[in-house]
């Protein structure tokens, strides 16, 4: 139990290390940006401090609100959340580093497509972490994509990884592990595999809680009918709940969307399209998810319609933008709460937003 704590602890000191430096900072960096009605992740190009965001068509571009700016360590900036900013020409945002230094960045807006994508939804770019392990995306800067792996890795686990289908074709493979000694102290029998819309905030891990530190969502303002995606399942053979007792039921994989307006620090969900499955697939195939918007009846099960979820009025879901998309994949549905079958194995690929005709 001592060496296990001593681990977490090193862990989460590493984690708030942002950026290494002795004496004052000379760094000033903008690490995040989001401003209201946000259609993607900002591009951020360090070297020619530059910002890059995509704002939808029709939104008026004088007054939009900054509802995030993440700056390097001790940096300082003349601009803060909250305040708005003017994108219908290029912006300036002066950051002074801790040394004293100023960097003057530029931000860009563009017209966003009507019908987005997910970025990396085909899921072949995967990097290399500093720790050793691969997460999808081109780099941790840009990517949309998080998965559990900085939680399990420090126990030598890594549920997520990529899987090769062969002539450049990548595949998220995940996988749900068997945590062994190390899980028992704190009852963790398990670890099941994720991938997910959002990041994984590692100064919020909690070895009790696998979903503390996952920040869901990305910024998204399709409206798609539909959302397909490739996938294969093979459930493990024996299903446990976190105290080890057998379940009666087969363990299931769980591929999920939620449509959110996110604006003024409240969150109502606008669209709701979701699989969960025990049926053993092995071979690759192709399934799409109808999305649902608005509020639903008790025609749709208990876990689609959630605990104290706010949605969208069905008279205003018929026509608004959502502004943030959550896309969440799992090889144990209940994998949150450390129930799941060892072994289960879910492969997904090619994830598709599907659009009306016009």
């Amino acid at each position: 139990m001592k060496k296990i704590a001593c681990i977490l602890a090193i862990v989460l000191l590493f984690a708030c290390v942002k950026e290494d430096h002795f004496g004052l900072s000379p760094y000033g960096n903008i690490k995040k940006f989001l401003v209201s009605n946000q259609a993607g992740n900002a591009i951020i190009n360090a070297d020619n401090l530059l910002v890059t965001v995509e704002i939808p068509g029709g939104v008026e571009l004088t007054k939009l609100v900054v509802q995030e700016i993440l700056l390097s360590s001790f940096a300082t900036a003349n601009v803060a959340a909250g305040d708005v900013i003017d994108l219908s020409d290029d912006a300036t945002i002066t950051v002074t580093s801790e040394d004293g230094s100023i960097h003057v960045w530029t931000v860009k807006s563009y017209v966003a497509s009507a019908t987005p994508q997910l970025a990396n939804g085909d899921l072949n770019a995967w990097y290399k972490t500093s720790s050793g392990y691969y997460e999808p995306g081109v780099d941790a800067a840009s990517t949309i994509w998080g998965t559990g792996n900085p939680g399990t890795q420090i126990l030598g686990k890594t549920a997520t990884t990529p899987y090769d289908l062969g002539e450049g074709n990548k595949a998220a493979r995940l996988l749900t592990y068997d945590l062994g000694l190390a899980g028992i102290p704190l009852k963790t029998p398990i670890a099941a595999g994720s991938l997910f819309t959002g990041y994984f905030d590692s100064d919020k891990l909690d070895p009790t809680d696998p979903e503390a530190a996952v920040i869901f969502g990305t910024p998204f303002t399709g409206r798609p009918e539909k959302i397909r995606f490739k996938y294969s399942y093979v459930p493990g053979p024996v299903n446990k709940d976190r105290n080890g007792n057998v379940l009666d039921y087969d363990d299931n994989c769980d591929i999920y969307a939620l449509l959110e307006v996110r604006l003024g620090g409240t969150v109502q969900r606008l669209g709701t399209a979701w699989f969960r499955s025990d049926a053993n697939q092995p071979e690759l195939v192709t399934k799409e998810m109808e999305v649902a918007y608005g509020p639903l009846d008790n025609s749709y099960p208990d876990y689609m319609r959630g605990e104290d979820v706010d949605f969208v009025p069905a008279d205003s879901a018929a026509y608004m933008l959502p502004t943030h998309i959550s896309f969440v994949a799992s090889s144990s549905y209940a994998g949150a709460v450390f129930a799941g079958a060892v072994g289960s194995e879910l492969i997904i690929d090619d994830v598709e937003m599907v659009y009306e005709e016009e």
